[in-house]
């Protein structure tokens, strides 16, 4: 594999990874299940791994989560809320307890805190002189949402910390969830007033904290658990993370009555088999297990890595599995024209929930399994995973059904079906002309991200697309009041707010329309770096391949899928009718050959910046001609260190590797 090919798997899994965060983190809407996160996750990491020179800044494996709505105001967390790294099996567990006794010197057997993994949302409560005056949700884990008005109506959070020793400032962690019964009844009464549902009580409690009306977060009856301390002054010094927890719940704080101590790997493993056994019968819902080095002295000696600490380690639960019949396959299309066979399944109850459906990604992967329609099959969900076709059950055909093959016409617009040599995936030819891929298209150019189109969500792109008001994206900009309010549930106001949301739409940055377009392979990170390069849509759209390929991270996939995208005429009248419907951007100025005095020096960027943000800096730097990496090698000339910086400038230090502070830094841009 080239390390072309092997940073376009890395772009890929980031990009996905990100989206899935942001999802699941930022908006309370996850597309995929935590066990597909997860798998991705794990992915990635392997291959960081093992191409460190990879790594960049932007990777989820090198942050906490996501940025926070701005629908609340920001809270800054001065201690950061970490995330933690997980385990999934006893032999993963024994390493993580080997590498923490290499640290601490010792063969002693250590001594854990262990407590169910609540399924919730993370939050910091902070209380004053024993009050409480603000919950934070962790955010990017440095910065957070203000949700203090709704957290002061979940009864089991005190207003008022009991008794008179507490410290004068107290920051709580802890995380806040939804009872099952509670999920259970809040699910019974949207469907009897025909609404939607949540699909987990995660997902519920997410949402219900977040509400802008405090009311309804008091309706949903959320609970919260303690389990660590962040900010404090004045608490007395404890000897372990159990008389922590003791002490919070000494001041009323509400804290899992089934956290226990446990003394060493096999006292982890057989508490994780107690809480796997009572899983079903506890009143919330729980992903697994978390494993804490009790002494907090200990806790200290070992310290963190970027995103988490080294003294602790969540333990998920593994996969559950069920065996259900396949009825049908059928295949469906999605956003870029990529066929995906779909098992459809006899309902069956795995993981928590009903399952009718598993994708089976494509048509090796029918192959591989050799599924056909009527076998038996083995369904896979580990943790809040969408299911996954394991294997099919030997000896289970019924009757001799032929193999499933591929379609040659697209089952949406009857397009030919292409599959080029090489690729797993196979794609529907019809482009912005096939139904499917032009809904999702129009849905991707309106997103945030994207063209930011406030108001412009999925169900209504659909219904605009289904009710034939717009049939190609430059339509958006043709619509009118007249047209909108005739909609179902569109009011005049909303109507003319998604009109003024559009005419606003059309003062954007070239970058953003770039990404806009859904060309395959082309992310936000791309897009900026073709702007910044090309300084102008007209000649980035006449490039051909070697050029493109001049342009950081722009490898010879992604140069083709350039080249072929603004090939068609198609594509090219589209952006044209866009251009004309008003949308423009302010001009970027092309650095000149001269100016681009870091031309061939490799710099690496580590720790917070004071002035600017660390993307900033990168694309300061890019625009000076410089390559900005992820890793620290050989080959690099600058490690540019901010505040807490990581292992990259002890790094830089063994390979002799100069180190600037920021002021250099500022310096070199002219700053």
């Amino acid at each position: 594999m080239s390390d072309n090919n092997i940073q376009q798997k890395i772009q890929s899994l980031k990009d996905q990874l990100n989206l899935y965060s942001y999802q699941y983190y930022t908006l309370d809407d996850p597309q995929v299940p935590d066990a597909t996160y997860d798998r991705l996750y794990r992915e990635l990491q392997s291959l960081e791994e093992k191409y460190p020179q990879f790594i960049s800044s932007d990777s989820p494996t090198q942050r906490v989560g996501d940025k926070p709505l701005d629908g609340f105001t920001q809270v800054k967390h001065e201690v950061p809320m970490l995330s933690l790294d997980n385990v999934f099996s006893a032999e993963e567990l024994r390493e993580f307890n080997q590498r923490i006794q290499h640290r601490l010197n010792t063969s002693d057997e250590i001594e854990f805190a262990a407590e169910p993994k609540l399924d919730g949302l993370a939050i910091s409560l902070i209380y004053k002189k024993g009050l409480l005056v603000q919950a934070g949700t962790r955010g990017d884990g440095t910065t957070g949402e203000d949700v203090t008005q709704n957290v002061r109506t979940i009864k089991s959070i005190p207003l008022k910390l009991m008794g008179n020793d507490y410290p004068a400032l107290l920051e709580v962690r802890g995380e806040i969830f939804m009872p099952k019964a509670a999920f259970e009844a809040l699910n019974k009464k949207a469907e009897a007033a025909g609404e939607k549902t949540f699909a987990n009580p995660r997902n519920a409690a997410a949402g219900s904290l977040r509400q802008l009306d405090p009311k309804i977060t008091a309706s949903r009856h959320l609970a919260m658990y303690c389990y660590a301390v962040g900010k404090n002054d004045g608490m007395k010094n404890l000897a372990t993370h159990m008389q922590m927890l003791d002490q919070l719940q000494h001041w009323g704080l509400p804290l899992c009555k089934e956290r226990e101590v446990v003394q060493g790997v096999e006292g982890c493993l057989a508490y994780y088999k107690k809480m796997a056994d009572m899983r079903d019968s506890l009143p919330y819902e729980i992903d697994g297990i978390v494993y804490k080095v009790n002494r907090l002295d200990l806790q200290q000696q070992l310290g963190f890595v970027a995103k988490a600490p080294r003294w602790a380690i969540a333990h998920k639960f593994p996969a559950q599995e069920e065996i259900t019949r396949v009825k049908k396959i059928e295949f469906q299309v999605g956003r870029t024209g990529a066929i995906t066979p779909v098992a459809r399944l006899e309902p069956v109850f795995v993981g928590g929930v009903t399952v009718s459906n598993a994708t089976l990604h494509n048509m090796d992967e029918i192959t591989r399994l050799d599924i056909r329609e009527g076998d038996q099959v083995v369904i896979l969900r580990a943790g809040d995973v969408i299911p996954k076709v394991v294997r099919v059950v030997p000896g289970s055909r019924q009757h001799n059904n032929p193999p499933v093959q591929l379609p040659k016409h697209c089952p949406v617009c009857g397009s030919d079906i292409i599959q080029l040599e090489g690729e797993a995936i196979a794609r529907c030819s019809g482009g912005l002309y096939c139904p499917a891929q032009r809904k999702e298209a129009i849905k991707h150019f309106a997103s945030r991200k994207a063209m930011d189109i406030d108001g412009l969500g999925d169900k209504l792109v659909e219904q605009l697309v289904d009710e034939k008001l717009i049939e190609h994206i430059p339509d958006l900009y043709h619509l009118t009041l007249k047209q909108l309010v005739q909609l179902e549930r569109m009011g005049e106001k909303s109507a003319q707010n998604l009109l003024d949301a559009l005419e606003a739409s059309k003062e954007t940055r070239l970058p953003r329309f770039i990404y806009a377009l859904g060309i395959r392979e082309v992310g936000e990170a791309t897009a900026q770096a073709l702007a910044l390069y090309f300084a102008n849509l007209d000649d980035l759209m006449k490039a051909d391949e070697e050029t493109l390929q001049q342009v950081p991270d722009v490898g010879p996939i992604v140069a083709g899928h350039i080249v072929s995208f603004f090939r068609q005429p198609h594509n090219r009248e589209i952006i044209q009718q866009l251009r004309d419907a008003g949308i423009h951007w302010p001009a970027i100025e092309k650095p000149a050959k001269t100016e681009q005095k870091l031309a061939g020096k490799t710099f690496v960027l580590t720790g917070t910046l004071s002035n600017m943000t660390r993307d900033e800096a990168k694309q300061a730097l890019m625009a000076k001609g410089a390559k900005v990496t992820g890793s620290v090698s050989k080959k690099t000339d600058y490690v540019v260190a901010g505040e807490s910086p990581g292992s990259k400038v002890a790094k830089a230090e063994k390979l002799g590797v100069e180190i600037l502070d920021e002021g250099a830094l500022m310096d070199l841009l002219g700053a």
